[in-house]
């Protein structure tokens, strides 16, 4: 059996430059944790109690939930301790609330310690498309049951193309966004630089992406409610839904 393509986010260098050289780039970026905040906000009592972050790489959707609710609690997953240790250093400050739990959500298992049912939202932030399909529906179920009644699930999340033309157009936005970042950072770098370790990318092959639509009917065949894609350009989607 051939290596995980999934392993390469545990290396120290792929975590390194994704944080220093691509997040940063992710077109409209601040407008999709805005709108996950926005969906939080209309949940439940409106003040999400107990939360988790799935795939929580550096913590930067935490973060954002902290300084918009500074009380909840939290929980954040990861199966790369270098991305942990960087979300551990972002949210020091809040670390008595927070818990940071090494576990790999691809395998079944992963959700055992958390089977209690008493999380008001549950979010996660370009990472369940390294799944394969069976194992996101899975996954889906599983976050479906984590939740207590009236709570949300908020995935902002990579998905697929309908079509090569509208695939490439959206790479072409990428690489413009990210050729901004680096320029925006002092970074010497010309967009056929960019645009070559755009395509050239370790993780690449990390990637399964599915249709936004798609993983809606998934989340409403778990049993959620009020499913809608929320924000979409091209292969960049904000989608979730509620428990009854």
């Amino acid at each position: 059996m051939g290596k995980n393509p999934c392993e390469v986010w545990k290396t120290d260098s792929l975590v390194k430059t994704y944080l220093e050289s691509v997040r940063g780039g992710i077109p409209f970026a601040a407008q999709q944790i805005e709108i996950m905040l926005r969906l939080a906000g209309a949940a439940g009592n409106g003040k999400p109690a107990r939360f988790m972050d799935i795939g929580c790489g550096d913590g930067v959707l935490s973060a954002s939930m902290l300084a918009r609710f500074p009380e909840a609690k939290g929980v954040l997953v990861d199966f790369s301790e270098p991305m942990l240790v960087q979300a551990r250093a972002r949210l020091a400050g809040h670390a008595s609330g927070l818990e940071f739990v090494t576990a790999d959500y691809g395998q079944p298992a992963w959700h055992a310690p958390f089977e209690d049912g008493s999380f008001d939202l549950i979010v996660s932030g370009y990472s369940i498309h390294h799944q394969p399909d069976e194992r996101k529906r899975s996954l889906y179920r599983e976050i479906f049951n984590l939740l207590s009644p009236g709570g949300l699930f908020v995935n902002i999340e990579h998905v697929s193309s309908p079509s090569e033309w509208v695939e490439r157009n959206f790479e072409e936005l990428f690489v413009d966004s990210m050729y901004a970042f680096a320029r925006s950072r002092g970074a010497e770098k010309s967009r056929e630089q960019v645009s070559k370790e755009f395509y050239n990318r370790p993780d690449k092959d990390a990637n399964i992406l599915a249709p936004v639509e798609l993983q809606c009917e998934w989340l409403r065949a778990c049993g959620f409610r009020d499913v809608d894609c929320c924000f979409k350009v091209f292969e960049l989607a904000v989608f979730g839904g509620r428990k009854p």
